[in-house]
């Protein structure tokens, strides 16, 4: 072979294999998972095998430093092309312009056809932009103690006329109440099926309205007249409410999917769960999500949609919601889910339909953390009125 032919062949090589590299991506995804179970190692090798020229490079980021470690990385101009997201953070991230708009892309997926009904729309941006793509949720819904009603002679209640009627009937104080409250940190969601559903809004005008405040009275008066409460209510936070409903103390609490599994070990068949009552003609319950977005700094946008729409779809959606203990987002893995008994799928999707998320201000954070439970133990205890704590509660979305 001549010398000349040799360096055409070396030149047809190198620039071939530049133009491979060229075309070659990295998407750099962050997640996090607490179970040591990880299915990503797997989904990554499935994806990279169909998309040959991406290479994904997931990194499980601790929960505790998250959403620090994203904003910094944000500001300091070392983002990840892709991460999940909660939606308490989309706010922010839309103001710091963060977000890459993928409504366009999600239109034109064709994903789009299986995710359940309203996802979507929970998801919004603030500005009304689609920015996240759901990729699990959970929904509130009311756990019941079949024994109990059984033992009674009750349905489980649809409406709130039902709910105060049956917890009067089931309660046998001090042994047994009707309703667990989570009065304590993380209540205000519980609470809002009550109120939120009657009219009441966390705005202006919205909680102080003649209707908000009679539909919270009725809450408080479950628990200081009907006494159908536990006396332990004010202080009562998430263990206190599932250790009581497994220990047959309460026969009803309101929770989501996530503590189902856990439910079913202590109580077999004796435990099941419908959506929460409809009060004065609504519902409300509350959406726990988590979803996926693209970064605006990233300079593999159309590999990290691909990626994160490939984590959305079927299969991998439901492998994915394996390490979560929460729900895939789609109707196919809906059909057949089998991570949890089938009647905690049908409450949790049956209730998506009227889930809600709280507005998506700066106030709502203060409203969740602090705010909500000391103006609720306050009350319970006859420290304020209804009026006074729903007055509160309200100046924090004065502005």
């Amino acid at each position: 072979m001549t010398n000349l032919r040799k360096f055409s062949i070396g030149v047809a090589l190198a620039t071939t294999l530049l133009a491979g590299s060229a075309s070659a991506e990295t998407v750099r995804f962050w997640y996090h998972f607490d179970n040591p179970e990880n299915p990503m190692a797997d989904l990554v090798a499935k994806f990279e095998a169909a998309n040959p020229g991406i290479t994904i490079e997931a990194e499980n980021v601790p929960w505790n430093s998250y959403y620090d470690t994203l904003y910094t990385s944000l500001v300091g101009g070392n983002a990840p092309d892709a991460a999940m997201v909660k939606l308490f953070a989309q706010p922010r991230l839309v103001e710091m312009g963060a977000l890459e708009p993928i409504g366009d892309k999600i239109d034109a997926w064709p994903g789009k056809t299986d995710l359940l009904d309203n996802l979507l729309e929970l998801n919004k941006g603030p500005d009304g932009q689609q920015y996240y793509l759901p990729i699990q949720y959970v929904t509130l819904y009311l756990y019941y103690r079949t024994d109990l009603f059984e033992q009674a002679g009750l349905k489980p209640p649809t409406t709130c006329e039902e709910f105060r009627d049956a917890a009067i009937k089931l309660t046998k104080a001090p042994t047994t109440y009707g309703f667990g409250l989570r009065g304590g940190k993380g209540g205000w969601d519980q609470w809002g099926a009550f109120v939120l559903s009657q009219g009441g809004e966390l705005k202006p005008g919205g909680l102080t309205n003649e209707k908000a405040v009679a539909a919270n009275q009725w809450l408080i008066d479950l628990f200081q007249k009907d006494k159908v409460i536990p006396p332990s209510a004010p202080n009562d936070g998430f263990q206190e409410i599932t250790g009581a409903f497994k220990a047959g103390t309460t026969a009803m609490t309101i929770h989501h999917i996530g503590s189902s599994n856990d439910m079913v070990k202590a109580l077999g068949d004796k435990v099941s769960a419908v959506p929460v009552p409809e009060c004065g003609g609504n519902r409300w319950t509350s959406y726990g999500d988590e979803s996926l977005a693209v970064f605006s700094a990233s300079e593999a946008k159309d590999a990290a949609w691909k990626w994160i729409s490939f984590l959305a779809e079927g299969e991998n959606n439901v492998a994915f919601n394996k390490a979560t203990g929460q729900m895939t987002v789609t109707k196919s893995g809906s059909e057949n889910w089998n991570l949890h008994e089938r009647r905690f799928v049908e409450a949790t999707v049956q209730s998506l339909p009227f889930a809600h998320v709280l507005p998506q201000t700066p106030a709502t954070s203060e409203f969740v953390n602090t705010a909500w439970q000391t103006a609720m133990q306050q009350a319970l205890t006859g420290q304020i009125t209804s009026q006074q704590m729903m007055e509160q509660l309200e100046a924090l979305f004065a502005q």
